[in-house]
């Protein structure tokens, strides 16, 4: 399996493309215009408390206030937690709150105390953004705080030890376990990460005290400041690139930028020094993306038709609750019966869909209706199969059994927009509908103005000012009914195409 980062870095935009055996599998944007703000960590200004949703509402500075909900505010178990910086101590409820103070207060279902015995209007408190705003929905919050580097997370706040669920060796997760457990302070939490599996001690704590360092760096900036206020920003995402896609796997990584390059070089030279032999400044005449067909890869991505090889296909559909991905034979007859065909087309689909969720970085409900089939195994076989696939996807999902109509459903954790929304907008015509009205039925709408309008208005002759495909119909497929209605009003009709209009829009002049 041979695994390349390309990164296409330019002033205006950051582009990286995640390349598997030269196919593209995951593909991430950054513009400076358009900065991703997950990770970024606020002093934010509690605005509003809705015990009906137990969430809250937080502003943090940004153009919508971000969105807070109650299991994402910190509880401390032991009781308080502070910000101290000299003289000054800001004491957030949201991070001092212990939960045996809230033990006579109402409770939300029995699982846990109302937000509003948690934090009020006015508190100030600290949060991290944990997913991207999106549409008019403002960033989701965190009062949980994660602090990533190349090897392991730091949870400040949080007295817990996490190993990576794809270092899958039992011997190898004690050890790591064991190191962290003698290496942090007491009360705070850490997960080592995937690229960590064998790493020395040294490398261990040497990322420990940087992330405390950096934790230390945080709070006493805190002090100094009035909410809303930014305390911490993320690394952009040619060093993240390094940071968090970076693993074992990757044989190389090309940038072409000679700039980024230099400052890419830097921070591994800090950070992970063995990793400056796989990085590589691109050169070549053609543009990186272009020379690796990533350019035709991305714009293909974007389609919603995704033909399989055999000749059936797939169709994906986003609407603003959930996706919707609907399979079908198309061009494929098969060779041996009917429901042999629909299995094959069905298998060959499941991989496709894998890929492509992950490509397009599909999150949220999706609904994935299989083409129905009868045989138990055959359905046994498919659902397997889609949890293998599904199994190498970096973003949590959970997926349901078939349903009794060939339908699966399942969920995948969506922290910042989709590739469609990080390249598309809302049609200007059908403003985002995926549909205008016909041709046809604007000539029929304008047959029934003048009818209405006619015997109110004086003159012999009717301008009529549309598209030309309109016009072009009017002329061809709807002369009849021209001729008719000239009759009926007693007025003669002039037909003038204008290309500039929009194609339902028309203009009718009433000539004397």
């Amino acid at each position: 399996m041979n695994i390349d980062i390309l990164i296409n870095a330019a002033f205006y935009e950051n582009r990286i493309a995640l390349v598997e055996n030269g196919d593209l599998l995951e593909f991430y944007l950054e513009r400076p215009s358009e900065k991703g703000l997950v990770g970024n960590i606020y002093y934010g200004r509690v605005v509003r408390v809705l015990p009906g949703m137990q969430a809250a509402f937080v502003d943090i500075g940004l153009e919508r206030t971000g969105f807070l909900y109650v299991d994402d505010i910190h509880v401390s178990a032991t009781g308080m937690e502070q910000i101290v910086t000299g003289q000054e101590q800001i004491c957030s409820r949201a991070n001092v709150m212990p939960r045996e103070i809230c033990s006579g207060h109402k409770e939300r279902n029995g699982s846990g105390p109302c937000i509003s015995e948690l934090i009020k209007e006015g508190e100030e408190i600290l949060v991290q953004i944990s997913k991207e705003p999106m549409g008019t929905k403002g960033a989701r919050l965190t009062c949980h705080i994660t602090l990533p580097c190349r090897n392991l997370v730091f949870m400040p706040l949080t007295d817990h030890i996490g190993i990576s669920r794809k270092i899958a060796d039992e011997d190898v997760r004690a050890r790591l376990r064991q190191k962290i457990e003698k290496l942090r302070p007491r009360g705070t939490g850490f997960i080592v990460r995937t690229v960590a599996e064998n790493v020395s001690e040294g490398e261990l704590e040497a990322d420990m005290e940087f992330l405390l360092l950096l934790w230390d760096d945080i709070k006493a900036k805190t002090a100094g400041l009035r909410a809303p206020s930014l305390v911490y920003k993320d690394l952009d995402i040619v060093l993240r690139s390094v940071r968090d896609l970076f693993t074992d796997e990757v044989r190389e990584l090309i940038i072409d930028s000679p700039e980024a390059h230099q400052r890419l070089l830097s921070f591994v030279k800090a950070f992970a020094p063995d990793l400056q032999q796989k990085i590589t400044l691109y050169q070549g005449e053609l543009p990186l993306f272009e020379s690796r067909g990533i350019e035709v890869e991305i714009n293909r991505a974007l389609d919603k038709k995704v033909w399989l090889r055999s000749g059936g296909y797939i169709v994906i559909e986003t609407t603003e609750a959930l996706t919707v991905i609907d399979v079908n034979t198309g061009r494929y007859v098969g060779k041996n019966d009917l429901g042999d065909t629909i299995f094959k087309t069905n298998m060959e689909a499941v991989k496709e869909i894998a890929y492509q969720l992950r490509l397009r970085n599909i999150g949220g409900i999706i609904i994935i209706d299989f083409i129905d089939m009868d045989s138990p195994r055959h359905r046994e076989e498919l659902f397997a199969a889609f949890q293998e696939a599904m199994s190498k996807d970096k973003s949590r999902v959970n997926i349901l059994k078939l349903s009794e109509f060939g339908l699966v459903q399942m969920t995948r954790k969506r922290s910042c927009d989709s590739l469609s929304q990080m390249l598309c907008e809302p049609c200007f015509y059908c403003g985002g509908d995926g549909f205008i009205k016909s041709q046809r039925t604007i000539c029929h709408e304008i047959f029934r103005r003048i009818t209405r309008n006619a015997p109110k208005v004086g003159g012999s002759n009717v301008t009529i000012k549309v598209h030309p495909r309109v016009a072009d119909m009017l002329l061809s497929e709807e002369t009849e009914n021209i001729e008719q209605l000239e009759k009926e009003t007693g007025k003669r009709f002039i037909i003038i195409p204008v290309p500039d209009i929009h194609i339902k829009r028309y203009e009718i002049v009433w000539n004397e």
